[in-house]
């Protein structure tokens, strides 16, 4: 009976530190990171490499498809677009949510065949971390 009664004590506290703590982190959130005012959201697409091609042939897939010339769509912006060795491509771009669509489409149409691709919202965690550095820090 005492060790039912502490272990919901313990569950209780436990809960009751997580909400304020994330209450907190909350707060921290909302001054470092400005919200996007013009209303654009990150997304972070993996473009992973056919492996069982060369890049000479992953080359001539992109230039038959037109991939370049298609991605990124109007209105869309690349943020990133890095080669991760072993994996392939990673591009971050800034996207208007009515463009999320025409990102979808082009990476269909021109990138499947030579890449398997992923998607992901991606948000910029450098600030909050750069914040608490320097709390860690003292100042």
């Amino acid at each position: 009976m005492k060790r039912a009664i502490v272990s919901i004590l313990i569950t209780l506290l436990m809960t009751a530190t997580l909400s304020v703590t994330m209450a907190a982190e909350s707060q921290v959130s909302k001054q470092l990171i400005k919200p996007e005012t013009d209303g654009t959201f990150l997304l972070t697409v993996f473009l992973r490499h056919d492996q069982s091609m060369t890049l000479a042939q992953i080359k001539a897939h992109q230039e038959k498809t037109g991939f370049l010339k298609m991605f990124p769509p109007e209105s869309v912006e690349v943020v990133s677009w890095h080669v991760v060795m072993g994996i392939g491509q990673v591009v971050t771009l800034r996207v208007p949510p009515h463009k999320l669509r025409a990102v979808n489409l082009a990476v269909e149409k021109g990138a499947w065949g030579a890449f398997r691709s992923e998607f992901y919202p991606t948000y910029d965690l450098w600030p909050i971390i750069q914040h608490m550095k320097r709390e860690l820090a003292g100042e």
